[in-house]
């Protein structure tokens, strides 16, 4: 188990084996969260996107004719909105 303590401006230096555990750097974000117990959960959000890519399926495409598109549906196309 790790110890800090809050300096008089409510700032704390995380202990460099909690910084080295969760790969911590100069700049990186973490989150709290304060459970109803009294817990604090400190998530490091330094991870990069990169490494989230993959997890979300973009939606399906589906062809649509130019007709469909226009403000009312089986109206001719007109570039010039005439």
């Amino acid at each position: 188990m790790s110890e800090a303590r809050v300096t008089s401006k409510g700032q704390i230096t995380i202990p460099k084996a909690v910084r080295e555990r969760l790969h911590l750097e100069a700049g990186d974000a973490v989150v709290f969260d304060v459970r109803d117990d009294g817990t604090v959960v400190m998530q490091a959000r330094n991870q990069p996107w990169e490494r989230l890519r993959g997890l979300v399926r973009p939606p399906r495409s589906r062809r649509i004719a130019v007709a469909d598109m226009s403000p009312e549906r089986g109206a001719p196309y007109d570039p010039g909105g005439r």
